[in-house]
């Protein structure tokens, strides 16, 4: 109850008082990383940044002050982040203690994740097979299946990033999700061309595509997060953004009240499917705000 009438709240001030909080906060805990995934650049860094205890403490602390109730646990990977005695699940029990309704934590799943205590689990996957292993290396769709298998936690999703490698991929992802016991649901989102990674940016029409037949299969009842009103705007990615929902800290300790695309100068492709989710949320959509009641409530 408190949850409810905390985003009933917040949802009133935003939208009707045009007050700018964020609800969620993106952490990037560290730049250390298993994998070398070609979507990637952090990898690449001789000297990644690794955050101390404290400072997460501090920035935990800083981002529930600004209004934040919800924080992803971010890397690199976030499996092997420690310092010292501390490990990811000091950071969960830290959020909880200074009053976050709940964590996530997101992981490419290289690592047993069954001990891990945040509240949701997010898997990265790029692909079915060979798809996965293009993007992320031989061995990494086994080990990943492996570890969903053997992790038993109650709210695992999927999470997969459309680029110019995978999109043929992602009906038997979809697929994969709903037959797959323990999985809970899939999120779709589109590679967004950052510096470097231009080259992996889904052209506009093979986006409309993809985009149409996830709305058929969601319809059809596959478990699909997104929602079809968030789907139908990311064909064009032509409407307002609320990108300050979420602010975001990074992995050197920079602060930005919202998504770094805007900095980078990459807005106008944009692929992270919440911005239309939450334009949507923001317009009244019904299967939206269903949608975003599943996963906060």
């Amino acid at each position: 109850m408190r949850k409810l009438i905390y985003l009933a709240f917040w949802f009133f001030k935003v939208r009707f008082l045009g007050k700018q909080k964020p609800l969620q906060t993106v952490l990037f805990i560290s730049e250390k990383c298993n994998l070398k995934c070609r979507h990637c650049t952090v990898y690449k860094k001789e000297n990644p940044y690794i955050k101390t205890y404290p400072q997460i403490k501090e920035e935990l602390e800083y981002s529930y002050r600004q209004g934040s109730r919800f924080v992803d646990f971010e890397g690199g990977e976030p499996m092997i982040w420690s310092d010292g005695e501390y490990t990811i699940n000091h950071l969960v029990r830290l959020a909880k203690e200074i009053g976050f309704f709940s964590t996530t934590v997101t992981t490419n799943a290289q690592l047993p994740f069954a001990s891990c205590e945040t509240d949701s689990i997010w898997v990265s996957l790029d692909g079915m097979g060979t798809y996965h292993e293009e993007i992320r290396g031989k061995g990494t769709f086994e080990r990943l299946v492996r570890n969903i298998e053997e992790s038993g936690h109650p709210q695992l999703s999927v999470n997969m990033v459309i680029n110019n490698l995978n999109y043929s991929s992602v009906k038997d992802c979809i697929k994969f999700a709903k037959e797959n016991p323990y999985i809970r649901s899939i999120s779709l989102n589109f590679h967004t061309p950052y510096k470097g990674t231009e080259h992996l940016f889904v052209d506009w029409d093979t986006r409309r595509k993809v985009i149409d037949y996830i709305i058929r299969m969601k319809k059809e009842g596959y478990p699909i997060m997104n929602s079809v009103s968030g789907l139908r705007l990311m064909k064009t990615n032509n409407f307002p953004k609320q990108c300050w929902v979420s602010n975001f800290i990074m992995a050197d300790g920079t602060r930005l009240a919202e998504c770094q695309g805007k900095t980078a100068s990459v807005c106008d492709r944009c692929g992270f499917c919440m911005a239309g989710e939450m334009r949507s949320i923001f317009t009244f959509k019904p299967d939206t705000i269903l949608a975003g009641m599943k996963l906060r409530i």
